[in-house]
């Protein structure tokens, strides 16, 4: 017994030392094409790139101008707007993001930017639902340049007419998740009470305004100056976090959308009703664990929803057309409107991300190139 023991410890071992050096030998080899980007020949435009890990590394570079595959279309940028996902891209954080395929070393895409808004300038041969001239929005991977070449059936959608450019830039992720978390996850119902915990930012503001349209009683959680700015957009209630805690009052709720995830899971579940849904939002803010970040909150989520009446799940958005299409239509009846804090220029992405990184941002903040 011992003996056979003995042999286990050593391949346990073996193993050990074998995935210590893959690990390594993967973190050394990690790399990408960013000096071959900068140094393209040919036709240039100037996009955001970052070849190492860490704001002080975003710079404004001449690369290589896309050209359209046959399913793509070439989209002139004419603003785009900024993501807590940019920051989390950009600093590498949580750290379990590079060996999830982000890059462990390095970052493997050096481009930075998901939403855009737009004008076609060309389209790939098998394309028909769009032509050059078109006004477009939606999402693609480095949108922080002056053009970017999204595939025509997925994120981008016609841009209402009497919606700008910037209005349209803000609304892929933002609007998106806003709707998707709401009617998909939440199953908001007309009547039903709805929390909205950081009602002020990119997700909070697209949300109050959809769970009204929802038929919902909507209460909005957010600091004091950005009171009247909630109520503005719909808001039944309003909860000034710095006086008021709302884990602690007497109502319930049928779903909190949780854009802030800075109470326990025990205190929002004290406050939903029995069937109620707690729906959290993004990847956390950027004081949040540095290896794992908001994950921890996510497995906890996982691990108490067989053992309770209420439903607690974790949601990111799917971009696609279709809800684009949706969010075009409640903004060009006026429906939804987009709010934007402050607006930048394509030169100013990393003051623009940090300004997003203080966590004190109301609705949007949007880079122009016009």
């Amino acid at each position: 017994m011992k003996r056979i023991l003995k042999w286990i410890c050593r391949i346990v071992l073996v193993l050990f030392i074998l995935a210590f050096l893959f690990v390594f030998v993967a973190y050394w080899r990690s790399t990408n094409d960013c000096d071959q980007l900068t140094a393209a020949q040919g036709d240039k435009m100037k996009a955001n790139v970052y070849c190492d890990y860490g704001l002080p590394n975003l710079k404004l570079a001449d690369i290589a101008k896309p050209t359209p595959t046959d399913d793509q279309v070439l989209v002139r940028v004419r603003a785009a707007s900024v993501n807590p996902l940019d920051w989390h891209f950009i600093e590498g954080t949580p750290k379990i993001m590079r060996a999830m395929g982000v890059g462990l070393r390095k970052p493997k895409d050096v481009r930075l930017g998901v939403d855009f808004a737009g004008t076609d300038e060309a389209v790939g041969k098998n394309v028909t639902q769009f032509k050059p001239g078109d006004e477009v929005f939606g999402g693609r991977d480095g949108a922080f340049a002056e053009y970017v070449c999204p595939r025509a059936d997925r994120a981008v959608a016609l841009k209402p007419a009497n919606i700008t450019f910037e209005q349209a830039a803000t609304v892929n992720i933002a609007g998106i998740t806003a709707l998707q978390a709401l009617r998909d996850k939440g199953k908001v119902q007309p009547g039903q009470k709805v929390l909205i915990n950081g009602a002020s930012g990119g997700v909070g503001t697209f949300a109050v305004q959809i769970a009204k349209l929802f038929g919902a009683e909507v209460t909005g959680v957010c600091s004091t100056r950005n009171l009247e700015m909630v109520r503005s957009l719909g808001a039944d209630h309003v909860i000034d976090y710095t006086k008021e805690d709302f884990a602690k009052g007497a109502e319930r709720y049928d779903v909190i959308l949780d854009n802030v995830p800075n109470h326990s899971l025990s205190d929002c579940r004290g406050v939903l009703t029995p069937k109620g849904k707690y729906v959290m939002v993004g990847g956390g803010g950027p004081n949040d664990g540095r290896w794992i970040g908001p994950f921890g909150r996510v497995i906890n989520t996982l691990l108490l929803s067989p053992f309770v009446s209420q439903e607690m799940s974790m949601f990111m958005a799917d971009t696609n057309q279709k809800d684009l299409t949706v969010l075009a239509d409640l903004m060009e009846s006026g429906k939804v409107k987009p709010v934007i804090d402050r607006r930048y220029k394509l030169s100013e992405v990393p003051a623009a991300i940090a300004y997003l990184e203080e966590g004190h941002a109301r609705g949007k903040v949007v880079i122009t190139l016009e």
